[in-house]
């Protein structure tokens, strides 16, 4: 019987010495409670991203995600970045500032990991196109998108079809006028909002390697956008009379109440513009800055990001980043916060976008090309006052000065 229950024993402690050897370590880590602040720029859109993070911490219930979003978002980061106290995940645009940010070194690099490979090509270049050097610093998540709004009902009764060249574009404008209608509604007294139209001009004229080459000193804004500059005034010829005394909020509201027949503004109009007058019908298109279709592209820019600090107590970050980007989560946040998706797939389908949906499909997208400026540059101010005045050269001389002055600074 003693023999019996040894060798019982023996084939037991056998069984468990071949078992698979799990770290303790690794089964800590899994199961540690763990809490992590979420800071976030978009102030609208907290009650969104709440649901989603309730929906994360019941799929993780030992991760808790701490909502935190303030005013001044830029500055108070920028605080916190002295301060060495970065939060662990980070929600914001792909601007200047997070260019900046992920220069510092602060920032987890995602470079070669597959979680890129769920992300449209086009917005990953961007993202790299504004953390001189490149890197994989942020995962794009939303993109807003820089276009021409038109009222579908002024369209229908000039006989206007969507222009898809440069030419169209100018000759639309022209039977507008002729109709006795405004044929684009400007609002130049809010500076920004020249940059619509510059933007949508700039990253289809200036070429795919200006900041690359004016960071090296080979090319200048006075040899690169004659044309830029050219297209603009021609725009504003075609502005209405007080375009310089008008500002975004009135511009809305004019173009709500059929004031122009297309309005130079981004998708972050629609709502405003909608709460004026409810039964407008509208449309939109990429102001084509070629006169060869297929080659015009969208001016589209990272609106959300999510960044990672490289701290390795916040590894398991990245489990919100991937639960964020699930097809489901990402459609829900779009569908919520009226923007586009990064992720591929997940497609916008609200029937006022339908006229830009192909450029996310076949990914003709364009970056902001003056959110790869120095920062510091005030380009709204300058290319404000170049409309007013009209002096091409003297304007590209001056972007070339404030360009090398800015850049000096932030070394």
């Amino acid at each position: 019987m003693v023999k019996r229950i040894n060798y019982i024993i023996c084939i037991i402690l056998l069984i468990f010495v071949s078992m698979p050897v799990f770290s303790t370590g690794t089964q800590e880590a899994k199961s540690k409670k763990l809490k992590m602040e979420f800071f976030q720029n978009k102030q609208e859109a907290i009650g969104t991203f709440n649901e989603l993070i309730a929906r994360f911490e019941k799929k993780y219930p030992n991760i808790t995600i701490v909502q935190n979003n303030v005013p001044e978002f830029d500055t108070v980061l920028m605080t916190r970045l002295a301060k060495n106290d970065i939060p662990a995940l980070i929600g914001m645009g792909g601007t200047a500032s997070f260019g900046k940010l992920a220069r510092t070194g602060v920032l987890k690099d995602f470079a070669g990991d597959p979680i890129l490979g769920q992300i449209n090509k086009a917005y990953l270049t961007i993202i790299k196109d504004e953390t001189h050097p490149g890197g994989s610093y942020g995962i794009p998540y939303t993109a807003n998108a820089n276009t021409t709004i038109y009222n579908k009902t002024k369209f229908k009764e000039l006989g206007i079809k969507i222009p898809g060249t440069w030419d169209e574009l100018i000759a639309s404008a022209q039977k507008s006028e002729t109709a006795g209608q405004t044929p684009f509604y400007l609002t130049l007294k809010t500076a920004w909002t020249a940059m619509v139209p510059f933007n949508a001009l700039a990253a289809n004229l200036q070429g795919d390697d200006f900041i690359e080459k004016r960071l090296a000193g080979k090319t200048s804004f006075q040899e690169r956008y004659v044309g830029v500059a050219k297209k603009m005034l021609t725009i504003v010829k075609y502005g209405e009379k007080d375009k310089f005394g008008v500002g975004y909020g009135d511009g809305n509201v004019a173009f709500a109440k059929g004031k122009s027949v297309m309005y130079l503004q981004g998708v972050w109009a629609i709502g405003d513009i909608k709460k004026a007058n409810p039964d407008i019908k509208l449309g939109v298109f990429a102001l084509p800055a070629l006169n060869d279709a297929s080659k015009n592209r969208l001016v589209s820019g990272v609106d959300t990001l999510f960044a990672l600090s490289k701290d390795p107590k916040y590894a398991r970050g990245k489990l919100f980043i991937e639960f964020m980007l699930k097809p489901e989560n990402a459609k829900y946040y779009i569908d919520k916060e009226k923007e586009f998706s990064t992720v591929k797939g997940v497609l916008q389908e609200d029937p006022v976008m339908d006229g830009i949906k192909v450029y996310f499909k076949t990914g003709r997208i364009a970056g902001f090309p003056d959110h790869s400026y120095p920062t510091g540059m005030q380009v709204p101010n300058i290319v404000q006052a170049f409309l007013h005045k009209g002096d091409v050269s003297t304007f590209l001389k001056t972007m070339d000065s404030e360009w090398d002055r800015v850049q000096k600074l932030n070394k």
